[in-house]
């Protein structure tokens, strides 16, 4: 039997040219009914943004089956796991996921991967003790498996990554990095330590609202469970934040750097700041009550994010 040759990987050019500048980023979908989310979606290509993240927890939708709803109901929308969790599928199974999910829509899936966290991943049975040892290891096994469908190309891949080794572990094996919850200056860090050539991809949570009362209120609502694990706290504090920060639902200089609220065009220059400091793709996060306001906020922000 022939050996059999593996598709050729995409490059991180080319993917930069897929997702565009700008993108939505929404967990809000993965807890509604399947037809309100594929209209969502729906509409968010209607709307010009060029990709669609989606993350993964044990309370909501499978990442790729969720995925597959998504890219079912639209024509030319990117749809990007924000994360896969690897500790919930074997590498091959994830390989053979987004095999196919690539081939079936025209090579408009991406899979973002993450280790996700402890006090996520350890009830569910798994060890966490050298989480960036296991993705170097699961990353290994997708490239070791053996998919017999009719590919044109490797899905892309990027991984979820806060810090430098996990940076550097994107940068070596995979198209680019996935950053969440960090403001412009770790945009400019990342692109450091990636290089030129990686994709950098962080999320941006925004809040369409002028009154800085209400605005913080909604963004302290947001960031009370990310404020509670060490991934993101230890990254903040290599970015000079402290406990004094992290204190009382997180203080106005940390929410203020994380959340950017305001009108449509301050919220357009925080993505801005985002490129400036070497950022390729800016996935907005809508703060909204509901999938349907989150929906009218990317309206509003359409003009200003997608000129």
């Amino acid at each position: 039997m022939a050996e059999r040759t593996q598709p050729p990987t995409v490059e991180p050019s080319q993917l930069r040219r897929r997702l565009g500048r700008t993108g939505v980023w929404l967990s809000s979908l993965a807890a509604i009914p399947a037809a309100e989310a594929r209209s969502a979606a729906a509409e968010i290509e209607e709307l010009g943004y060029p990709a669609l993240w989606i993350g993964e927890t044990p309370f909501g939708r499978e990442a790729f089956t969720h995925a597959a709803l998504l890219l079912s109901a639209t024509a030319r929308l990117h749809v990007a796991t924000g994360i896969a969790n690897i500790y919930g599928r074997d590498p091959v199974a994830a390989a053979n996921a987004a095999a196919t999910l690539a081939e079936a829509w025209d090579q408009r899936f991406v899979l973002g991967l993450g280790v996700s966290h402890k006090p996520l991943v350890t009830p569910r049975g798994h060890d966490y003790s050298a989480p960036l040892a296991y993705m170097w290891d699961y990353l290994d096994g997708m490239d070791r498996a053996s998919i017999e469908l009719p590919q044109t190309e490797t899905p892309p891949r990027m991984l979820a990554a806060l810090r430098h080794r996990m940076l550097k572990l994107a940068a070596r094996r995979t198209q680019g990095a996935h950053t969440y919850f960090v403001p412009p200056e770790h945009s400019a860090k990342a692109r450091e330590i990636l290089g030129p050539d990686p994709v950098l991809a962080p999320e941006q949570a925004v809040v369409v609202e002028t009154d800085p009362d209400r605005a913080r209120e909604i963004a302290r609502e947001y960031a009370a469970m990310y404020l509670s694990l060490p991934n993101y706290t230890n990254n903040l504090r290599e970015l000079g934040f402290s406990d004094d920060d992290f204190a009382g639902g997180g203080s106005d200089r940390l929410i203020d750097a994380i959340v950017v609220w305001g009108e449509p065009e301050t919220i357009a220059e925080r993505v801005r700041a985002h490129h400036d400091a070497g950022a390729d793709h800016v996935c907005v996060q809508p703060l909204a009550g509901s999938v349907g306001t989150q929906i009218e906020h990317l309206r509003l922000l359409a003009p200003a994010l997608l000129g």
